[in-house]
């Protein structure tokens, strides 16, 4: 079968594919008609010509094709895309030897497309694209043609299977699909520094032609940026760009296709650059000479006020730290940074007295935080500025001599005595008087008074120091022009002590004396106490009364320790005879004057075990058979008690069980009558009827209330009884009339 194209001249990508082959092919080419012989199909033949060639001529063309170093797929037809005319275009044409002209074969198409984009004449073969194609949307199409018999429709010869192309025209211009774009550099950048880069497409075929072929150019933004033809990187094309005096910059993008030629389809995006900050700008204070002023009586940590130095630089490269560097209130005055207001503020460290000192002058200082080495030879990053504090008078509350005062006073001291003094002033120039007065929340008894005009505190009423020792009150002092104007001041009062208490036992005292003693045993130590507080501790004397020097039963001893010892002056103590002995004791003070007291100690005899050890200090306890001892004793009597409980318990309840559990009351006043005059039956009289139904109606059927069971009810039940009140009533009117 042979395949021929219309037209009299060869597609450019077949005369491309020629000039690889031999020059005998391309002799061949110029000397024979435009047709190409295509490997053949089952003894048909496809060419491409406007006329079918002899088999001779044929098959050598072939010999020379086959002579070709490379390997070619000729079965291959091409349409160009996108062509619109008054008529379908002739694509090419399907011939076979077969066919003598007769009219009797008939030509099929089928496969892509075939009858709705490609259409055959059946008789001719012509093969037309009805349809404007576009290869972006399909480059090629595979079809199946055949030749048949025009009556029976039975295949003359096999398939035969060929390609047709869609040849690519320059109908798509570049495309940046991800603009419009944005970049940053960084200022002062060297020439050449690079921004970024862009990339463009193009939908046209990137094999064939310069229809894809792109160059990248500026149409805007230079002189400061440039881009390279053929990658499209964008640099920077001026050294040193400074963001301070512009920060952004437009660049407008061109892609060209067809190697940048003219006729070529272009597209353009934009770019945006932006220049991110270094820091090589230093800082500087707006003005060199700040004026503050401040009352005096400003609260410490009080801001002052403000100094800013301005720096050109943005966020971190604009940071300033501020210091004061000299001046002659370094001590009184610092500056702390504010990072969010990238300025200074001056604060009051220690308190400010108008009357001693009213102006003050600093230096302060003003030093980037980041500093960027590379811009080192620009200069200090720093600045300085001078700083004036003026101080203001302010009424002050006046001022205490002493921030505490510590006063003492005897206990014995007369009232209204002067105890003593505080003294207040008013530090401003005025210099008002000054009025005293106590805080009476600190003093609720009013023990003490002061003079208003001289401070002087007065006892007012009398102190004791064993019930205080300590005093704390609070003293006013209060401007007499301008009363809002007040201070305050501690004052502790120490009570001092006077040897006003005398000495007397450390607690009551008992002592227990052996009968089996020895003599010089020690039977009691004893120590005083003293309620005062001598400034050399307590030193106590002991004494017996003068009458009771001779003593012949007991002797005194002073102790190192400032106790005192009791001792036994001989044995064979009896508490038959005394039970009891009391030691009368003088105890002084070393006080001036010294005082004393007589305290007496309670000696008991005791009986005492062969060891020491007191048993018993009771007379009748004496009587008691020998070895009987106390616990033994108690024993006994405990018994004797158990005894007593259980008779007690064992009577009352041989009582309670005496008692009849049914309640009859005996002492009833209702009896029965019995007539011994009559001449009735004698004793059947007394059996008429029974009193007890009369004394207890309730006690029907025999139920009687006991003594031992609690009713639940406070009534019996109903039931149906008989009337057995009126029985009892016609036995009597029947007695009656019998008398």
């Amino acid at each position: 079968m042979v395949i021929c194209l219309t037209g009299g001249t060869m597609p450019e990508r077949l005369a491309e594919m020629l000039l690889d082959l031999w020059t005998p092919l391309i002799i061949l080419w110029i000397t024979l008609p435009p047709c190409i012989y295509m490997a053949p199909m089952n003894q048909s033949q496809v060419l491409m010509s406007g006329s079918p060639l002899e088999l001779n001529r044929l098959t050598e063309e072939q010999r020379i094709l086959n002579r070709s170093k490379r390997g070619w797929v000729w079965n291959q037809m091409f349409v160009l895309e996108e062509f619109s005319g008054p008529e379908p275009i002739l694509v090419g044409r399907l011939h076979t030897d077969l066919d003598p002209g007769s009219k009797k074969i008939k030509y099929i198409l089928s496969g892509d497309g075939a009858g709705t984009i490609f259409q055959i004449n059946d008789i001719t073969g012509d093969i037309h694209a009805i349809k404007r194609l576009d290869r972006e949307e399909k480059a090629e199409y595979t079809l199946t043609a055949q030749a048949v018999d025009w009556e029976t429709n039975k295949p003359l010869e096999p398939p035969s299977e060929f390609i047709i192309k869609v040849q690519d025209i320059n109908d798509n211009a570049p495309e940046f699909l991800n603009g419009p774009y944005h970049a940053t550099v960084p200022e002062m950048s060297i020439l050449g520094t690079s921004v970024t880069n862009v990339t463009a497409t193009d939908a046209d075929d990137p094999v064939y032609g310069n229809s894809a072929k792109l160059v990248y150019s500026i149409l805007e933004g230079q002189p400061y940026f440039s881009i390279e033809p053929e990658t499209a990187i964008i640099k920077t094309a001026l050294p040193n760009m400074d963001r301070e005096a512009k920060e952004e910059y437009l660049v407008v993008i061109q892609a060209k296709d067809m190697g940048g030629h003219s006729g070529g389809l272009s597209g353009t995006t934009t770019l945006t650059v932006t220049l991110t900050d270094v820091n090589d700008n230093p800082p500087k204070f707006a003005q060199s000479l700040y004026h503050f002023s401040v009352p005096e009586d400003v609260v410490l940590g009080t801001a002052i006020g403000r100094v800013k130095a301005n720096d050109q630089d943005i966020g971190e490269n604009a940071q300033s730290s501020y210091d004061i560097i000299d001046g002659d209130g370094t001590a009184l005055f610092e500056i702390t940074s504010d990072a969010q207001a990238q300025d200074g503020i001056i604060r009051l460290r220690k308190p400010l007295d108008f009357e001693t000192k009213k102006s003050y002058t600093l230096k302060v200082e003003a030093a980037n935080v980041h500093i960027d080495p590379r811009f080192s030879g620009r200069g200090p990053f720093k600045d300085t500025a001078t700083v004036k504090i003026v101080v203001e008078d302010a009424d002050e509350p006046p001022v205490f001599s002493s921030p505490t005062y510590l006063l003492e006073v005897h206990e014995n001291a007369a009232l209204n005595s002067v105890i003593g003094q505080v003294t207040a002033r008013d530090p401003d120039i005025t210099s008002s008087p000054i009025r005293f007065s106590i805080d009476r929340h600190t003093d609720l008894e009013r023990q003490f008074n002061i003079n208003a005009d001289d401070g002087k505190i007065t006892l007012a009423t009398p102190l004791d120091r064993e019930l205080s020792v300590w005093h704390n009150i609070t003293i006013i002092a209060t401007e007499i022009r301008n009363h809002s104007q007040i201070s305050r001041v501690p004052v502790a009062i120490k009570v001092l002590d006077v040897n006003d208490n005398a000495p007397e036992f450390a607690s009551e005292y008992e002592a227990f004396l052996c009968e089996n003693g020895k003599p010089g045993q020690v039977i009691q130590t004893v120590s005083a106490m003293d309620k005062d507080d001598p400034k050399n501790g307590h030193y106590f004397l002991y004494s017996l009364l003068p009458e009771m020097v001779n003593n012949p039963n007991f002797t005194i001893k002073k102790n190192e320790d400032n106790s005192l010892s009791i001792l036994a002056k001989h044995n064979g103590f009896n508490r038959q005879k005394q039970e009891v002995y009391l030691l009368p004791i003088i105890i002084s003070d070393s006080g001036n004057p010294p005082l004393s007291s007589t305290s007496t100690l309670t000696i008991r005899v005791c009986g005492c075990s062969s060891d020491g050890v007191v048993q018993s200090c009771n007379v009748e306890a004496y009587v008691l058979p020998i070895g009987l001892s106390m616990g033994a004793l108690i024993a006994i009597l405990a018994c004797i008690i158990l005894l007593l409980v259980i008779v007690v318990l064992f009577v009352t309840l041989r009582r309670h069980k005496n008692e009849p559990l049914i309640i009859k009351d005996d002492e009833d006043v209702r009896e029965n009558i019995i007539r011994y005059d009559d001449e009735g039956g004698g004793e059947e009289d007394t059996e008429a009827f029974d009193i007890a139904t009369l004394q207890n109606p309730d006690g029907i059927n025999g139920f009687l209330p006991r003594k031992d069971i609690k009713p639940d009810l406070q009534f019996m039940p109903s039931t149906s009884l008989p009337d057995l009140h009126g029985d009892a009533q016609k036995v009597l009117d029947s007695k009656k009339e019998q008398h």
